[in-house]
């Protein structure tokens, strides 16, 4: 005899062990009905396949040997010996700590009324609220108000519920009590265990620890400021600004100054002081805020109760106050938030996928029932272990917490997922380039003391010009002042500044866009991924089970959202038939969901909606965190509910309630149907209501309804006898809907005049056995239930395709559902191949080689199978990026170049471990990312076009200014130079890191890690401009007097006058040349419109006038500060015209062919030759697949002989193979005919539309091959492909042949 669980508590009258059993319930208190409906689920052990399932992941194992150090008095068990129970799971430990009586008494608790008392109450806490039915109060474990409490209000004290009768094995119905244990007190004194009963709170956190991570120890923002002065470009412009201020400071105040000038000659110094200090606030700012809404984002997560029993009363706690030995509850919908070991309770699922990879559903039962049950397949699912991080299903039960805070599987895994970021792609070619001007603006300063120094000393030995000492000291620093202001010049301040702007705007607009950056470099690394690895429930589908197609009767084939899913309707779908022939369904039409109601009676549609609400254990909600109402029970469920809802009908609650239930037939795995049957009102007799898998229960059926097309209808429901032809389209509706992986489940009904049905013993009235209810019945109709993509993957996805980015699914689900999920959003295309989790972990590394490149669906993956692949493709030289939901994506994550973590379904491990959160957890969102993250490149790339070309004239100006002048002046002054500096870099950056981001981006396939900074185009207008803007500034600075018609005059003051315009007229042209140059430098390919965009970019246009305004005020009251004076119209249309040149200059330019400048610039030894094999290894693309094949060659070894096999350059040079053109996708590709069809060059076909023919996709072949763990092919692989001949069924039997 089967009982019901006890417990002090009226909200345990659920737990029920009996009724999955195959057991029913009769209800004869019309106000229980309402109520006790069975938390049991249909559907979703239908939807389990058969196959071999994967060990689950486990992060490190514990070292048990941390307890040696730990004093557990006055427990019986130390903290990481119960922690072991759970990782791995075991029973036997369990066993031996003496079960679960052993276990509680060793932790000083009761099973039924939790921690004593006194131990609780010596704590002092007041935070907890004791929550008693009825009372209104508490939300319950953090998912709403709790839906299992009796809604007549009475309180704990209850020992027992009436009227509800439990069934046993042996047909007996018995009222079911709800006893008390003895008192913990009493039960303590059984053993040795008075102390632990006797334990304080205190005593079990000095032990056990508390239940809160150690708060990751954040940077300050001192710390943050301290970081970033370490960049290698700001420790240069550091030591540049020191040297500067320091011999400006003696020059304007160490040494006599001429008359009029004023000491400036110190601002450079504080001008790259300020420059340095607003790049590093605005980047430590930046980085002290995202970590700031990342934290509030996590807090926001851990605000919430737990449930618990505590002296013998539910209570509902701070998730931080639990401690080991509390006795918690489990309801639908929480997250396990410690560690434990089940107790007791009702039909409680836990999806454990999200901490261990899991995908199946793991039931929970007692320590007891546990022991005994048999093993088998049949028992894969079931334990008795709590894992922290896991989501329960279904069910309600109670569990003892073993582990908490850092000793919790959850727990453990966040505090190894805590380190610090790498250095992006980027920031190392920055960082390069930073050294690289360093060391040339050195040299150039060195060479320019030296040839000043030469003159100098000639100077001192011929006594001409004669000087004093004094002046000959002077002069001296005057050499080293314009030696250093060379060096200043050639670093590029404005470049950091450049890329903080880029990553600010970027992350601001990015958090707008529903993605929170955590780590800044992570933009710009995502802007070149060329793999995405991506999880398929959540992310591309919207992690709802919905009724996406179906069929009502036999003939009426409704579709959701028709118009885009017509392959999903089977009218006229008939194999073997032509479409110029007769149908054979001829009565079969199609019609969108949203107009089912056209089509259907009142009568048809009250009867569907009741069998949806009433036969039916789902309850609507509201979400916690959106607020918004949900559907909360079992996936099949919600879903029906949900359909019912779109379609207008009567409210689920209502329908409910009004029913008078006479038995409930709960879900069994062994029929695969749930029911209930109801008293119809007004006498009319009585009516079964009955679902489950439709193969199953549409041959219990005999009738079927009637659904006109045109909707006429008289009063009552019209019904017809299933014949041979109807069951034929019954079957083929149901493989038709399976061959794309739907769940089917089908609805059907039964009207019976009295009760129990006539040939049923009397005796039989309190349960009715199902094998005679389940016969006989009429089929209402068909529905078929997916996780449907989310609005927008179909395009996100191609999208990918289109910028060169190749998507990849990893799924714990199974083959064909992966498989399904694949082909509608575009992921699996010709020449890819789908494997499963447990093949490829057993590929060798050559293997591994072969495929990685050309899989696309990895199935039934577990996290190591994820972080494997990802390890894959990087060392092959992808720039990847990994989506991740749960605890277990952890590893993943992190070790993925860029990592995507959920904002809503994703666990604190996923969302720690990543860099970016989708905070809509859309893939559509990654789509953003890429683009965002290619404007933060370009951003960086547009303003060095623009900066190196003024630095190189500004650098050669500056030195043959110098060199050429016998005081050691330069063309432009310190002034003039500081607010060129401000143009080139504070403005320039400000400006052209600002363009918004554009999809026409995607049209570009992505860089590889080795691909040079700077391209092609970047060069030529680089080179181009400079030597533009370096002829004219030497014409008029060499010129400039004799061009503008100025003589020489003997008048002092008119010359220096004219000397004066001549100077003010230079400092112009370079000035417009620079404003106008930063116009051309916001195109960086060969196209001709700069112009694209720019009225989006306010901060451009600004900018860009207030340059101009600067400058105009700068030359008409600027004097003497600036040393400029006013200058006529003549000398601004000459500097406005030459500033302008640089635009139609850049036009020119972009018409030059690449292709013989980059044999040009590979000859000077500009750019890399890819045809030179280097005998050194750099981290290059070389695809080792293809490295392994020259391995494999006979030919070579043949040919040349085993001296040049043996020889150690060859040896060299063959590990250290450059990039050559686009990365080869894997062994296969070297065949000729795979080149065009090459997934990695972009290609994307749309998904075939052989989900609508049976016919064309036979689930007996695909299916077949891929539940015996071999590799799948795509379809429409050409058979000369070698991956269809050696993974292909036919080609494995001509191998075999």
């Amino acid at each position: 005899m089967n009982t019901l669980a006890a417990s002090p508590s009226p909200t345990h009258y659920h737990f029920d062990t009996a009724s999955d059993g195959g057991a029913t319930l009769r209800e004869r208190s019309p106000s229980r009905s309402k109520y006790g409906k069975s938390k049991h689920e249909v559907g979703d052990d239908h939807a389990a396949e058969e196959d071999d399932q994967k060990e689950p992941e486990r992060p490190a194992a514990l070292d048990v040997a941390l307890d040696e150090n730990i004093d557990a008095a006055p427990f019986k068990f130390k903290p990481y010996q119960l922690a072991s129970l759970v990782d791995p799971k075991s029973l036997p430990t369990l066993i031996d700590m003496g079960g679960v009586t052993g276990l509680l008494r060793g932790l000083g608790t009761h099973r039924k009324r939790g921690l004593s008392g006194r131990s609780v109450s010596e704590t002092g806490s007041t935070t907890s609220l004791a929550y008693r039915s009825g009372d209104g109060g508490g939300t319950g474990a953090g998912r709403g108000a709790s839906q299992r409490h009796d809604p007549s209000g009475e309180g704990p004290g209850i020992h027992a519920v009436p009227d509800i009768k439990v069934i046993g094995d042996d047909g007996r119905v018995e009222e079911a009590e709800l006893g008390d244990d003895d008192h913990p007190a009493v039960e303590a004194q059984k053993g040795d265990d008075r102390a632990a009963f006797a334990a304080t709170m205190a005593d079990r956190h000095r032990v056990y620890g508390e239940n809160v991570l150690p708060s990751r120890k954040t940077k300050s923002l001192l710390q943050l400021m301290w970081l970033a002065m370490k960049d290698k470009v700001l420790v240069i412009l550091s030591i540049a600004a020191v040297v500067s201020l320091a011999l400006g400071l003696f020059q304007d105040f160490g040494t006599p100054l001429p008359a009029g000038q004023p000491p400036v000659d110190w601002v450079e110094g504080v001008a790259i002081i300020v420059a340095i200090i607003i790049v590093v606030m605005v980047g430590s700012l930046n980085d002290f805020q995202k970590e700031r809404q990342f934290q509030t984002l996590n807090e926001k997560k851990e605000e919430r109760g737990v449930k618990v029993i505590r002296d013998g009363v539910e209570q509902i706690i701070d998730i931080r106050q639990v401690v080991v030995g509390d006795v918690a509850l489990l309801e639908p919908g929480e997250i396990v938030p410690c560690d434990g070991v089940f107790l007791d309770g009702h039909n409680v699922k836990c999806d454990e996928s999200g901490a261990t990879g899991e995908s199946d559903a793991i039931r929970k039962i007692s320590y007891e029932d546990c022991i005994h049950q048999p093993k088998g397949s049949e028992h894969a699912h079931t334990d008795c272990f709590m894992v922290s991080g896991a989501k329960v299903l279904e069910g309600y039960g109670s569990y003892v917490v073993i582990a908490v805070g850092t000793k919790s599987f959850n727990g453990r895994i966040m505090m190894a997922l805590r380190g610090d970021a790498e250095n992006t792609p980027l920031q190392l070619k920055l960082n390069d380039l930073a050294e690289l001007i360093a060391k040339l603006g050195s040299a150039a300063g060195l060479i320019l003391f030296t040839a000043l120094m030469i003159r100098f000393f000639v100077q001192l030995g011929t006594n001409n010009p004669a000087r004093t000492a004094n002046q000959k000291g002077i002069a001296f620093t005057q050499i080293l002042i314009i030696s250093v202001t060379l060096i200043v010049v050639a670093v590029p301040e404005g470049l950091p500044l450049a890329v903080t702007l880029a990553l600010a705007f970027a992350t601001k607009r990015m958090t707008k866009e529903k993605l929170l950056v955590r780590v800044l470099g992570s933009c710009e690394t995502m802007a070149n991924a060329s793999v995405v690895c991506t999880d398929k429930t959540g992310t591309l589908t919207q992690n709802e089970m919905t009724v996406v197609a179906g069929s009502i009767g036999i003939h009426c084939k409704f579709v959701h959202d028709l118009s885009a899913n017509k392959t999903r309707t089977n009218v006229g779908e008939e194999a073997g038939v032509s479409s110029e022939g007769a149908r054979k369904h001829a009565e079969d039409f199609s019609i969108d969901q949203t107009e089912l109601n056209t089509v259907l009676s009142d009568q048809l549609k009250h009867l569907i909606n009741s069998s949806i609400t009433i036969n039916s254990t789902a309850f609507e909600d509201k979400d916690p965190e959106t607020g918004e109402l949900v559907f909360v029970g079992s996936k099949t469920e919600t879903a029906l509910l949900k359909f019912a809802k779109q379609n207008g009908w009567d409210d689920w609650k209502t329908t409910r309630e009004g029913a008078d239930i006479v038995q409930m037939v709960p879900f069994s795995s062994d029929r695969k149907a749930m029911g209930v049957v109801v008293r119809l009102p007004n006498h009319a007799g009585y009516r079964l209501y009955l679902k489950g898998a439709s193969e199953i229960l549409t041959r219990k059926c005999s009738r079927h309804v009637v659904v006109q097309k045109d909707g006429r209808y008289g009063h009552e429901i019209e019904t017809r006898h299933i014949d041979d032809l109807v069951n034929d389209n019954i079957q083929r509706t149901i493989i038709f809907y399976a061959n794309q992986t739907l769940r089917t489940i089908a609805l059907c009904y039964k009207d019976m005049e009295v009760w129990p049905p006539r040939g049923c013993d009397v005796s039989m009235e309190d349960e009715v056995p199902y094998d005679i209810l389940a016969q006989d019945m009429t089929l209402i109709g068909i529905t078929g239930i997916e996780d449907p993509l989310r609005p927008g993957v179909r395009e996100a996805v191609a999208n990918c395709h289109k910028a060169g980015v190749t998507v990849k699914m990893c799924t714990g689900d199974n083959v064909l559902t992966a498989r399904s999920i694949a082909l509608q959003c575009g992921i699996y295309t010709p020449g890819g191949i789908i494997m499963e989790g447990p093949v490829f972990r057993q590929l060798s590394p050559q293997e591994r080689l072969e495929v990685v490149p050309r899989l696309q669906v990895l199935a039934r993956s577990s996290p190591e199978d994820k972080k494997t692949l990802v390890e894959q493709l990087r060392s092959l030289g992808e720039i990847v990026g990994v989506t991740g939901d749960g605890t277990n994506d952890g590893p993943a994550l992190k070790t993925a170049d860029v990592g995507f973590s959920m904002g809503i379904s994703g666990t604190e491990v996923a969302k720690e471990a990543s860099d970016i959160i989708l905070m809509d957890d859309n893939f559509a969102s990654i789509v953003k990312a890429i683009i965002w993250g290619r404007a933060v490149n370009d951003a960086v790339r547009k303003f060095l076009q623009f900066q190196i070309s003024t630095n190189i004239t500004a650098v050669i100006i500056t030195f043959v200014s110098a060199v050429a002048s016998a005081s050691e002046t330069s063309v432009l002054s310190a002034v003039q130079l500081l607010w060129i500096n401000i143009i080139m870099d504070t403005f320039a950056a400000l400006a052209l890191a600002t363009d918004p981001a554009s999809y026409k981006s995607l049209e570009r396939k992505p860089d590889r890690k080795t691909a040079p900074l700077f391209t092609v185009d970047m060069y030529k207008q680089i080179l181009g401009q400079s030597m533009y803007q370096t002829v004219i500034m030497l014409i008029f600075h060499f010129l400039g007097a004799r061009i503008l018609g100025f003589g020489h005059q003997t008048d002092s003051p008119v010359q220096s006058q004219d000397d004066k315009i001549v100077q003010t007229l230079v400092f112009n042209i370079f000035v417009f040349a620079q404003i106008f140059n930063s116009i051309n430098s916001r195109r960086l390919d060969n196209k001709l419109n700069i112009f694209e965009g720019i009225l989006n970019n306010y901060y451009f246009m600004g900018i860009t006038l207030l340059e101009i305004a600067v400058q105009i005020l700068i030359v008409f009251i600027g004097g003497a500060a600036f040393q400029v004076t006013r200058i006529g119209g003549r000398e601004w249309g000459i500097a406005l015209a030459l500033g302008f040149v640089s635009i139609p200059l850049g036009a020119l330019l972009r018409y030059i062919p690449n292709g013989p400048v980059y044999r040009f610039f590979i000859k000077i030894r500009l750019m890399r030759d890819p045809e030179v094999l280097p005998v050194e290894r750099p981290n290059t693309e070389w695809n080792s697949a293809i490295e392994l094949v020259r391995d494999n060659l006979a030919t070579f070894a043949n040919v040349r002989g085993a001296r040049m096999r043996a020889s150690s350059y060859v040896d060299r040079s063959r590990k250290a193979h450059p990039e050559q053109g686009p990365v080869a996708s894997s062994l296969m590709t070297m065949v000729p005919s795979l080149v065009a069809s090459s997934i990695g060059a972009g290609w994307a076909p749309q998904s075939p539309s052989g989900l609508s023919d049976p016919a064309h996709f036979d689930p007996s072949k695909s299916s077949a091959a891929l539940w015996e763990h071999k590799v799948q092919i795509h379809p429409d692989t050409k058979h000369d492909d070698p991956v269809y001949q050696k993974y292909g069924k036919y080609g494995k039997t001509e191998q075999m042949a």
